[in-house]
């Protein structure tokens, strides 16, 4: 075999030629690989639906159940200014990338056993966006302070 690609190569031609495309292909193929990357992008960073309002508890303390499975669910959560919260989030997915929730702006984590619920209680929030993920940050959500 490498003695049949050393002949070609004596030859002088090259081992593959280019094939032109012609110029409205070219385009083509470019303008669908730039909307497959912006469709990527909304779909991991924008914004997916309306938020949900958290109830308003005892001692003003704002309180919302957030369901785990796949994703969270809901994944933007509108919070009241000045108030407290506490998250329960309600774990029923196995994998172990959603077995830890971080909220970064407030240095805090917790882990989340499989079928069990947990709370997080955070406090008083100015208005702000205020990011939480998975362990592996892949699953996010957004608290919406306004």
């Amino acid at each position: 075999m490498s003695s049949l690609l050393a002949a070609v190569a004596s030859n002088g031609e090259p081992l593959w030629r280019t094939i032109q495309q012609p110029l409205a292909l070219k385009l083509a193929v470019a303008a669908g690989g730039l909307a497959l990357i912006a469709a990527q992008l909304w779909w991991f960073l924008g914004r997916h639906g309306h938020a949900a309002v958290a109830s308003e508890g005892e001692r003003g303390l704002q309180e919302i159940t957030i369901t785990v499975d796949g994703g969270y669910s809901p994944a933007r959560i509108r919070l009241k200014a000045g108030q407290p919260v506490r998250l329960t989030f309600h774990r029923l997915d196995p994998s172990s990338c959603v077995a830890q929730v971080i909220v970064p702006d407030f240095r805090r984590s917790l882990d989340l056993p499989l079928n069990g619920r947990t709370s997080l209680e955070l406090p008083a929030m100015q208005p702000g966006e205020y990011p939480f993920h998975c362990g592996m940050a892949m699953v996010r959500g957004v608290l919406e302070v306004v």
